[in-house]
């Protein structure tokens, strides 16, 4: 067995290096006495909430264990979602902001463990007593508070509660000036790490104090693109762009907007997704990554989205290697950086590494659902199909209304040769989806094809060629309608466009289950030659 030295947790799994929790480096438990807990003689409560428990599934977990000797300071910290006390819900992305501007300053202390953000936005608008949420969330302290904003006034209230003595360790309420949004957010995480007994570097207090803008307008519309960016809606990501570039225009030096567009315009033109075509979307992606990073060299935000368009894009292998691991170097704790590397080592074939990271991720993120779903891919992309599946349907124990966990299902399912239930998966993902998307009709199509529903697939494949007359279809999605149908000679046809369209979903031929049909024709081996793919 292993254990935590941070947090005292204890894993079973000798192949786990890493906390599940806290990401710190594990110990043999033959290493340290038995361990004991920080606040007297009280245990912390197992979690009772189904998506708690769903995540502690996700993650093998073995129960935190208590201990008798008192430390001095508090070490965990979930710092709840903030309240939007307006009475106006398109203020939700302020109160969301100010909540995420709070966590990104706390967690620049290594000696703290915040819970990210994926997490505790589980129990958004949930009615739960944050003494509750702290011991599901095996922390120490938690945060709750409100936010409401009156004009130019900005109102909010904030408590810091010691979990397991069950007491108020600091409030305070705010009454500013709109324009004060900085001085304040600076003041809670001040006032949280000094009453957490913290003792903060120079380096790090200046990290706590660091400030990417000084225009409010353009803060405000850098929370509304983010909050836009984390519905991962077509809408939504298209939503984001628009406000990246409003917050741009008002402050063109500001890296965290540059950043936010890079990563709405990767999202775009992904093949995933499949909204703006991938030489349109892709350089502009690139552009803004290189502009934050021009601004602010240590964003690893930036760093990431440039590894991600040199991998599914440039299909410049060195130079997204390298670009993932600085990425990676400028921030451990990002979870973006090791989900996006995993996809990358899982197209080179090296899938105990791509499963490692994509572990890694989950670790940061447990309640995440685009990590816990590609999870999942990244079992079935290493063949483990029995494990995919069973991934998937975890992860929609913690959502059922993701639409892209039921798309990855469906395709999990069509390489098991179970067809009507890919098909389910596949509508189920559309009704989810408002029906958008030429990508799953795609691979609904490739389903009724393979079912032997041929008339079905041919009217899908209609439809799509008809929507391709009115805006973008990826050409990738055309071939694989044709491949579910046996035209190989159509099928290739349609790769040789998405080869002109560089779609990124071609770095993944390779390993791409569907395709396994093209495999023994000479045409595929020349394709895999031209992107560069490594033998």
């Amino acid at each position: 067995m292993k254990r935590c030295p941070t947090c005292n947790r204890v894993e079973t799994d000798d192949a786990l290096n890493f906390c599940r929790i806290d990401g710190a480096l594990l110990v043999s438990t033959q290493s340290f006495p038995e361990a004991e807990a920080d606040f007297g003689d009280t245990r912390l409560f197992a979690p009772t909430a189904p998506t708690v428990e769903t995540s502690r599934r996700l993650a093998a977990s073995s129960p935190v264990q208590a201990s008798r000797a008192p430390r001095r300071s508090v070490n965990s910290l979930a710092v709840m979602p903030l309240r939007n006390d307006s009475g106006d819900a398109a203020m939700e992305y302020f109160s969301d902001g100010i909540t995420e501007s709070i966590i990104n300053a706390l967690s620049h202390s290594p000696r703290l463990r915040v819970v990210p953000r994926s997490t505790v936005f589980r129990y958004k608008n949930a009615d739960i007593d944050p003494q509750q949420a702290g011991r599901e969330l095996g922390v120490r302290a938690v945060v709750t508070g409100r936010v409401r904003q009156t004009s130019d006034r900005l109102l909010i209230a904030v408590e810091l509660q010691n979990v397991e003595r069950q007491s108020q360790l600091w409030g305070e309420h705010y009454n500013r000036n709109l324009t004060d949004v900085f001085d304040v957010q600076e003041e809670i995480a001040r006032e949280i790490a000094e009453k957490l007994r913290l003792k903060l570097t120079p380096t790090e207090r200046t990290k706590l104090a660091r400030r990417q803008t000084e225009s409010t307008a353009a803060y405000q519309a850098y929370l509304q693109g983010r909050f836009h960016w984390y519905k991962r809606s077509l809408e939504g990501l298209k939503l984001s762009a628009d406000y990246f570039k409003r917050a741009l225009e008002i402050d063109p030096e500001y890296a965290l907007a540059h950043a936010g567009l890079a990563d709405s315009y990767v999202i775009l033109g992904i093949a995933e997704y499949g909204v703006l075509p991938p030489r349109e979307a892709m350089p502009l992606a690139k552009a803004a990554a290189l502009e934050a990073l021009r601004i602010d060299k240590s964003l690893a935000e930036a760093q990431t989205t440039l590894a991600h368009v040199c991998a599914f894009y440039d299909w410049d292998w060195t130079a997204a290697e390298k670009a993932f691991k600085r990425a990676i170097k400028l921030n451990p704790q990002y979870a973006l950086a090791h989900h996006w590397d995993a996809l990358y080592l899982a197209a080179m074939g090296r899938h105990a590494e791509a499963i490692a990271a994509e572990r890694r991720a989950q670790e940061l993120e447990p309640l995440s659902l685009i990590i816990n779903k590609n999870v999942g891919t990244i079992l079935f992309y290493a063949g483990q199909v029995e494990s995919s599946i069973e991934q998937y349907q975890l992860t929609l124990e913690l959502e059922s209304s993701f639409a892209r966990t039921h798309f990855y299902l469906g395709v999990a399912y069509v390489l098991k040769e179970q067809y009507s239930e890919a098909i389910q998966e596949y509508e189920q993902a559309l009704e989810l989806s408002g029906g958008e998307g030429a990508v799953l009709k795609s691979l609904l199509a490739h389903a009724q094809a393979l079912a032997g529903n041929r008339a079905a697939a041919l009217k899908i494949l209609e439809d799509l060629n008809a929507q391709r007359r009115e805006h973008y279809v990826p050409a990738f999605n055309i071939a694989l309608v044709y491949v579910g149908l046996k035209q190989l000679d159509e099928a290739f046809e349609w790769l040789e466009k998405a080869f002109e369209e560089r779609s990124s979903w071609l770095v993944s031929l390779k390993i791409e289950p569907m395709l396994n049909i093209l495999h023994s024709d000479s045409r595929f081996g020349d394709l895999v030659k031209r992107i560069g793919l490594p033998e």
